[in-house]
């Protein structure tokens, strides 16, 4: 896995882009509630795991508990032990044409992200239940996953946000958050009561950006970001996706009829 994001030309000094002091700091009161939201809803999921004998939900909790183990907090903190001397190497090996390096940054850990659900769906087994019975991926297969449902989605929204990067100069808590709640609306759509875990969907999407976002160069041309623009961040990927889900509904249609 690489973070190429955000390299900027070297003429330019490297640093995360800043924001209005307030909007960084209610920022960082939404990453705690998140959080907190997130680990409550881990300690419920466990103790009903504990105490339910329907084997398909044990299951189900337990692949959930394995994507907060491994994304969450694995990458999660190693998202903050990495992210300054990523930037220091940066500065030492400045490459150009930071915004494709963003998208393929973030394309890398939402693939990362998609091995860590696959593979907890393959260990259904594990629990005593096949994968039919029990998942929370699409399929078992990786490439299933990534190329007819999840990733090949989040790339334009990847590329939305490259955009935004250039035009604003929103902080990594910012793309955090923001991206975090185009993922909460995203499940919201297709999950219903289920994107109640709102905290836990938030930290799921939004490390898929963070380390990128906090090595992408401010650029000269950036404005200061207010409500108007957070509220674009949040909608306007989904309008970036549209084209390829779209893409995505005709190939199941009419090549793969068959799969989810």
């Amino acid at each position: 896995m690489t973070f190429l994001g955000a390299m900027q030309p070297p003429e330019a000094p490297r640093r995360p882009a800043q924001s209005p002091f307030w909007l960084e700091r209610l920022c960082r009161v939404l990453v705690v509630g998140f959080g907190l939201w997130a680990g409550l809803f881990t300690m419920l999921v466990f103790f009903v795991q504990a105490a339910t004998h329907d084997a398909i939900l044990r299951a189900v909790i337990g692949m959930a508990l394995g994507v907060v183990i491994l994304w969450i907090v694995g990458a999660g903190s190693l998202s903050l032990l990495l992210r300054r001397p990523l930037l220091n190497w940066l500065q030492r090996h400045p490459i150009r044409h930071w915004r494709l390096a963003f998208v393929l940054s973030a394309t890398s850990l939402a693939l990362l992200e998609e091995a860590v659900t696959t593979g907890m769906t393959n260990l259904a087994p594990f629990w005593g239940v096949s994968s039919a019975q029990a998942h929370i991926t699409a399929s078992t297969n990786f490439f299933d996953v990534v190329l007819l449902h999840s990733v090949i989605v989040f790339v334009p929204m990847f590329v939305v946000w490259s955009c935004l990067l250039a035009r604003y100069s929103f902080s990594p808590l910012m793309v955090f958050v923001l991206f975090g709640l185009t993922g909460l609306l995203a499940e919201a759509i297709s999950l219903g009561v289920y994107s109640l875990q709102i905290g836990f969907w938030v930290y799921v999407y939004g490390l898929m950006v963070y380390l990128p976002a906090y090595v992408a160069p401010p650029t000269c041309l950036a404005r200061r970001p207010g409500w108007g623009a957070g509220l674009l961040a949040v909608v306007l990927p989904f309008v970036g996706a549209i084209p390829v889900a779209l893409g995505v509904q005709i190939v199941h249609h009419f090549w793969f009829p068959t799969l989810p």
